[in-house]
């Protein structure tokens, strides 16, 4: 805001001795133009001149005893070091079976591009309601406590680079999946940085 009010003051001040010695002194013209430039260029958005990164999130599984155990991711946020904030990254929502990412396979679920000059403080995945798990042929409903119905966070202070930075999360299937009784089952993520 104080910038704003410099430029303002300093093209009133430039007009107004413009007006005053524009026929008195040789080589005004040149002299207001460079000033001129000068005001024009410090008010440049200096947020254009920033580093990007693209960054990738990627899913990957810890085996477990069963058939299927679909998760169905809804949202990939950031936070980073120096902001309260958080940014939704480009999410791929889907029912993802995390046991078809398992033996070094992965697929990316979320991307996008940040400035390079940021650390990444933490992650939150956000789950949506449609979660099942398949054992023997049956295929039962996963619940998700209220408590982590916000997401599941993630801390990993990374800082950014210029290239392409890929986070690998590993969504521990086998710890993840809570019997609470015959059939009723509970989905507590829990998910680790690779």
């Amino acid at each position: 805001m104080k910038e704003k009010y410099f430029i303002f003051f300093l093209a009133y001040f430039l007009l107004t001795l413009r007006n005053k010695l524009f026929m008195k002194v040789p080589g005004i013209r040149i002299i207001l133009f460079a000033l001129g430039s000068l005001v024009v260029l410090t008010n440049c958005d200096k947020k254009n001149l920033e580093p990007v990164t693209q960054l990738k999130i990627r899913l990957t599984d810890f085996p477990v005893n069963a058939q299927e155990v679909n998760v169905h991711i809804k949202e990939v946020r950031v936070k980073f070091a120096n902001d309260t904030t958080e940014t939704t990254l480009n999410t791929k929502e889907a029912i993802y079976n995390l046991l078809d990412y398992q033996d070094g396979k992965d697929t990316v679920i979320a991307q996008g591009n940040l400035s390079a000059t940021n650390t990444v403080r933490e992650l939150r995945v956000i789950l949506g309601d449609s979660n099942t798990l398949k054992i023997n042929n049956e295929v039962y409903h996963l619940n998700i406590p209220v408590s982590l119905r916000s997401g599941t966070k993630i801390i990993i202070d990374k800082k950014l680079n210029k290239s392409i930075e890929s986070v690998v999360l590993d969504f521990d299937a086998g710890l993840s999946v809570v019997e609470l009784g015959k059939g009723n089952y509970q989905l507590n993520p829990v998910i680790k940085l690779k």
